[in-house]
């Protein structure tokens, strides 16, 4: 029989697996650095775009003065890599002395001045998926003790180098070991995403008490077909993951990587519905110093926001995968309202969906509204058997906020083009 060191004994006994900080009782939303930027570290010839203080420096000044943060934008968040090679004489972690000559503490000052938060990572093993140091069982309390001194907001904890009862046994400890430090610090897990089985076997309870949220499958590329790839598994594993995720407990499909290389306009506007229909956090990784307003209007779009953002927390699910490669998903909302997407994952041609709330089975108010989320337009006065015809572009989503016929539609967005792609 193994024996545990006194330390695990003590922390594994102690009150439960709770993770008692209140946060993210609506998904999380800011920025992240891993798909845009990687593992950079050529500061030498690269400087703009290495992972470095400089690096998030610019993306905290971005978020604070560019519209982001007012929209709910607050994570400014370090991924692999920001490491030395080696921890320093005590066994602490530190920052690379040349990259982030001023430390994460002075970073963490630098975020908070602009009104955002800090995240940082690390990972539960031996090494990270970059080969910096990890953290083993043994310095959990160590580590979570540093994240709190420097100021961090959020942990994001990977899981390479480790096995499964490695697993099992640290991330309930780093979670206590985070309460334990005083300071409101979210937990990002990926232990699901290291586990067998479709989906994976973990105890989805479990997870809901100790992380904020978590990564369930392989990580995003710059593709539409990641992207896709990623919708699929959540569609075909939706009766699992949709009951566990709420306020506080999110299911994590990954970074939203609009403004990047590798979506259209269309599926751009699809990963962004189809993230907040599923609850997500909304994380972006692009470069916010060279994004464009067609694409910044997409992740800016505020009813689209309040859609993601909806205190009642419930995560959306598929209702309907027809014939014609046309997929309908709902989001049940609070105040009697509801999110609906029309996804086409056709190649070819823009395609035209007649249908009714009565015929999607969905309970409606006697009489009520929708909004196209991403045009502006509104249709008044619908009944549950009342038809419309949604035209949906290829790989792209006509998403609809429904809601009752007495409440006030808010002008999200004053833009009214000529052409809406949602008709009676």
């Amino acid at each position: 029989m193994k024996i545990l060191p006194t330390f695990l004994v003590i922390l594994l006994s102690s009150c439960g697996h709770s993770l008692d900080n209140g946060l993210m009782r609506t998904p999380p939303m800011g920025w992240l650095a891993w798909e845009r930027f990687r593992c950079n570290t050529d500061c030498d010839n690269d400087p703009e775009n290495c992972i470095s203080e400089r690096l998030f420096m610019d993306m905290a000044d971005r978020l604070a003065e560019d519209g982001w943060k007012e929209l709910g934008y607050q994570y400014v968040n370090i991924d692999d890599c920001w490491a030395a090679k080696e921890r320093d004489s005590e066994g602490r972690l530190v920052a690379d002395p040349i990259r982030f000559p001023s430390g994460i503490k002075a970073l963490a000052e630098y975020v908070h001045a602009k009104g955002l938060k800090l995240g940082i990572y690390g990972d539960l093993g031996t090494y990270t998926c970059g080969g910096y140091p990890g953290t083993t069982l043994d310095q959990i309390e160590l580590d979570a003790h540093t994240f709190a001194s420097w100021g961090v907001d959020m942990l994001k904890l990977d899981g390479c180098y480790s096995n499964s009862s490695t697993k099992a046994l640290g991330y309930p400890l780093m979670s206590k070991a985070l309460n334990a430090t005083g300071r409101p610090i979210a937990f990002s897990c990926s232990w699901p995403a290291y586990e067998g089985g479709l989906p994976p076997v973990v105890n989805y309870t479990l997870l809901g008490e100790i992380c904020n949220l978590w990564r369930n499958y392989a990580d995003i590329d710059d593709s539409w077909e990641s992207v896709r790839g990623i919708v699929n598994w959540y569609s075909r594993h939706q009766d699992v993951l949709q009951p566990v995720a709420g306020p506080g407990k999110w299911n994590d499909p990954d970074m939203l990587i609009i403004g990047n290389f590798g979506l259209s306009y269309e599926q751009s506007k699809s990963q962004m519905a189809l993230w907040a229909i599923l609850a997500a956090p909304l994380f972006m990784s692009n470069d916010l110093r060279a994004i464009t307003l067609k694409e910044a209007s997409i992740l800016q779009n505020k009813l689209l926001i309040r859609i993601s953002q909806d205190p009642l927390g419930v995560q959306g699910q598929m209702l309907l995968k027809g014939k014609n490669n046309i997929e309908v998903w709902m989001r049940q909302l609070s105040s009697s309202t509801m999110a609906l997407a029309f996804f086409s994952q056709r190649t070819d041609m823009p395609y035209h969906y007649t249908t009714s709330l009565g015929q999607l089975n969905i309970t409606a108010p006697q009489l009520f509204s929708m909004q196209d989320v991403y045009s502006g337009w509104v249709l008044h006065q619908l009944e549950i058997d009342t038809e419309f015809t949604v035209t949906i572009n290829p790989s792209g989503v006509v998403m609809l906020f429904v809601y009752p016929e007495m409440q006030i539609v808010q002008d999200w967005d004053k833009r009214r083009p000529e052409f809406s792609p949602l008709k009676l």
